[in-house]
């Protein structure tokens, strides 16, 4: 794409690099074959091609984001989906996190607008805040069909509404650190993240039994906090940065004393955290810390897979149907990893139908457009409901929150079912259900060995 930003412009570090991605568009239009929002809407508007031509326009003649801007750039999940599409290599998170920040410093949203995105920045990336937030969403369950009568707010209030768990999480007692062999074979650090601990601690807990399985000692670090992707997303960047940079510190002090590893249980997360080298990239202060950060940033499955396998201790044999997060596969290009797991504990691993189209989550998106990701969410279900299986597997708690909410199959953290079948306790959602666990009792043994 020919582009015609001036030599003033291209000074601004920003600029210059969105300017290298707008060059190497070619227009050939593959990403609107996988645009989810595209594949609903049928608006060039709403496809990748789209939206870059009108990030281009905006960028280049240094405007302001205008409302059909704003509109279409709020639509965009950014699933990824048409980075793995793309022949030409068009880095199209970067530039479209360029877009958000532009509309956040230059458009004046509504007052409705503003409220809901300042309570999701204010509320979700810190536990407590969440916690009271989740007690409230469920006392205004009942009253779920008033708040859509509100005007502005109503949908997306409704949405929070619905998306809040029927019971409250329950704030589990510390579970003491599993024994481990001295020495320790290596020693890592799982991010604990923000909504995930609340909703569902039981995902980090099963992490940290397998990596004891293993004897991986796991620390937590002082001043660990949510890793910025959710408002990162909303172009809140001068808060994405002060989240990144409160991680770094926390970890770099810890890779100074042996750390090996940096672990992420949430794949929304884990993208954001392997991008943190290109988004403190013009910070002197923090530039090299954040790389060293980014490279030794792994997801659960990544690094479990370069460990020894180990064998199942129990039976299982179940059908998962095996839903890979959007950015797993398309954000870290982590596809047939978890699977291979799933496969080497005994279960019987099935693929989705449109695999590659999100099921609406996007961090706050099935909230901020909660039209359109229950659309996809709904889409989704479906897809997965076509394969018969007995339980959904996935790698985020945000997908586990949307199909959750779309579908009656539990559905369940690929940590949590590796651990159970590495001798863990029972996963809650399977509590109850002796038809699923009757089928390990009859299973033949057909766990496959990992290479390394």
């Amino acid at each position: 794409m020919k582009t015609s930003f001036s030599p003033e412009q291209l000074k601004d570090t920003h600029l210059r690099e969105s300017e290298k991605i707008l060059r190497t568009c070619v227009h050939c239009g593959f990403c609107t074959a996988t645009c989810p929002t595209y594949l609903l809407e049928g608006d060039e508007l709403d496809s990748p091609r789209g939206r870059i031509y009108l990030i281009k326009d905006m960028l280049e003649g240094g405007k302001p984001a205008t409302p059909e801007v704003v509109k279409h750039i709020d639509r965009c999940l950014s699933c990824l989906s048409c980075m793995t599409t793309c022949p030409s290599g068009v880095h199209y998170m970067h530039l479209v996190d360029h877009a958000r920040a532009h509309i956040e410093k230059t458009y004046v949203r509504s007052a409705g607008d503003k409220f809901i995105r300042a309570l999701l920045a204010n509320v979700l990336p810190y536990r407590e805040r969440f916690r009271v937030a989740l007690a409230g969403a469920l006392l205004a369950k009942p009253l779920r069909g008033l708040f859509g009568t509100l005007p502005v707010i109503g949908l997306r209030m409704r949405a929070m509404i619905d998306l809040a768990p029927s019971h409250f999480p329950s704030r589990e007692a510390p579970e003491p650190a599993p024994a481990i062999a001295a020495p320790a074979r290596g020693k890592v650090v799982i991010l604990e993240g923000c909504a995930q601990p609340v909703l569902k601690p039981s995902i980090n807990l099963a992490a940290r039994r397998m990596l004891a399985r293993h004897g991986i000692e796991v620390i937590k670090p002082r001043g660990e906090g949510c890793c910025g992707a959710l408002v990162h997303h909303m172009g809140r960047e001068d808060e994405a940065l002060r989240f990144a940079r409160a991680n770094v510190d926390a970890w770099i002090a810890e890779m100074d004393r042996g750390l090996e590893a940096i672990l992420i249980t949430a794949s929304g997360c884990g993208t954001t955290v392997k991008d943190y080298g290109f988004m403190l990239r013009d910070d002197p202060a923090y530039a090299g810390k954040a790389r060293r950060v980014s490279e030794a940033t792994r997801d659960i499955t990544e690094y479990l897979l370069a460990l020894p396998a180990l064998s199942p201790a129990r039976a299982t044999g179940q059908i998962v149907a095996y839903h890979s997060a959007c950015s797993m596969q398309h954000g870290q290009k982590i596809t047939d990893g978890p699977k291979r797991l799933l496969r080497a504990a005994g279960f019987q691993v099935r693929d989705v139908p449109e695999g590659h189209i999100c099921c609406g989550s996007a961090g706050v998106y099935n909230i901020l457009q909660p039209e359109i990701a229950g659309r996809l969410g709904a889409r989704k279900a479906a897809n997965i409901e076509r394969v018969r299986p007995q339980i959904i597997a996935t790698g985020n708690i945000g997908c586990i929150t949307q199909i959750g909410a779309n579908t009656q199959i539990p559905i369940l953290h690929t940590i949590e079912l590796l651990d159970w079948a590495a001798g863990g306790p029972l996963p809650e959602p399977l509590h109850g259900m002796s038809d699923l666990l009757a089928v390990a009792m009859h299973a033949p043994s057909n766990a496959v060995q990992l290479n390394g």
